[in-house]
């Protein structure tokens, strides 16, 4: 199946206390090393709700600010129209991945269940992502996948979760 991935990077990093999509990680932003980490298990590759010099900008749907959901029904919008079946979602602080993700995750609807953002969706729950972000007032992906019958997958791997500057101090030392 033909697969978008998508980096979600627009939250605001508040927790982090600057751009955490431009934090620096061995001489490299996150976003890069998200970009990087997301590109070998997918066909292709957008940044969703910030604007990067030589990519499309993917806006969060229907508006900034309502976290991965929204990033998610963004990059869900634009994969349909640019003929991808499914999404391959990450966040802009994943700096590593499993080598064998999107196997991990295959068949769609997926998540990880350390990291429900890591997420594996069919195209076709666009309609329901929006009607959630719509309608409801609960914009939790790993409670929204378990709506729609989405696997919760454990792995063995962990992938980094920075929301902090002490969590890349962390990572910068492994």
């Amino acid at each position: 199946m033909k697969t978008l991935g998508a980096v979600l990077a627009g939250g605001r990093s508040s927790r982090f206390g600057s751009d955490k999509a431009a934090a620096l990680l061995a001489g490299q932003s996150l976003l890069d090393h998200a970009l990087a980490a997301l590109r070998p298990h997918v066909d292709a590759v957008v940044v969703v709700g910030r604007a990067i010099e030589g990519q499309p900008m993917i806006a969060d749907w229907p508006a900034p600010d309502l976290g991965p959901m929204g990033g998610i029904a963004g990059a869900l919008r634009h994969a349909e129209k640019e003929g991808f079946e499914q999404l391959l979602c990450i966040s802009v602080d994943c700096v590593r991945l499993p080598a064998d993700l999107h196997a991990l995750l295959d068949p769609a609807p997926a998540y990880l269940a350390s990291q429900p953002v890591i997420s594996l969706w069919p195209v076709s729950a666009r309609g329901a992502f929006e009607k959630q972000l719509i309608e409801g007032d609960d914009r939790s992906v790993r409670r929204f996948g378990n709506s729609i019958g989405a696997r919760a997958v454990a792995s063995d791997f962990v992938p980094p979760n920075i929301n902090s500057v002490a969590d890349l101090d962390r990572e910068t030392s492994l």
